[in-house]
């Protein structure tokens, strides 16, 4: 896979060949991509909605009125679910909405989240993602030359230099996260990836199934 590697300030580029990284043909690994990043989201889910039934409402459990003579639909007490401030009839309770995801399929779908992102172009690689002092627009320089036109970006580092987390967390729409750390979510919900040298190899050796 060849892809576009960036100066330290961004300011002149070069394609390079990574062998490793992964690659597929046909649609291998798009179900287990699918489904990970459904797991993700449901993992992420509090689950703490709740609603009261008619059993836990407050209100008497007094007929509202006769059963017959009274010219209108027959009525038990106010909190049946079709009364004015009833319980609620099949509404949500607390619940667990996580999902148990196998260890090969959620390597899989992380391979193929990296390969779909760049065979779109969306990832790039920087040499280094550092600045000389902790500030805003020299960080944001670097990102102009390296991507122009963009709209949410995920800085992607081995470890953060202080002076680059510092001059980068003012900056809209700018992520970080460590190649340890990365999710198949993350690949799969921004479009721009920057991923640092060192970066790219941690990444590479976590989709091959090494321990980097």
């Amino acid at each position: 896979m060849k892809l576009k590697v960036f100066s330290t300030d961004g300011s002149s580029s070069k394609e390079q060949e990574f062998a490793q990284f992964p690659t597929f043909e046909g649609d291998k690994g798009v179900a287990a991509l699918r489904q990970v990043v459904l797991a993700h989201q449901a993992n992420a889910r509090q689950g703490n909605a709740s609603t009261k039934t008619r059993a836990e409402v407050a209100g008497s459990g007094k007929k509202l009125f006769r059963q017959k003579g009274s010219g209108t639909a027959r009525q038990g007490d106010r909190r049946t679910p079709h009364q004015r401030h009833g319980g609620v009839a099949h509404g949500p309770k607390p619940r667990d909405f996580s999902q148990k995801i196998n260890r090969k399929m959620k390597a899989l779908a992380f391979q193929r989240a990296l390969f779909e992102r760049a065979n779109e172009g969306g990832i790039s690689v920087i040499e280094a993602v550092e600045v000389k002092e902790p500030k805003t627009k020299l960080f944001s320089n670097v990102l102009n030359g390296v991507l122009p036109t963009r709209g949410k970006v995920l800085i992607v580092d081995d470890a953060f230099e202080n002076n680059a987390a510092l001059a980068a967390r003012n900056i809209e729409g700018v992520s970080l996260s460590e190649a340890g750390n990365l999710s198949t979510l993350d690949v799969v919900r921004y479009r721009h990836i920057l991923v640092s040298a060192k970066g790219i190899e941690t990444l590479i050796a976590r989709a091959n199934g090494g321990e980097k």
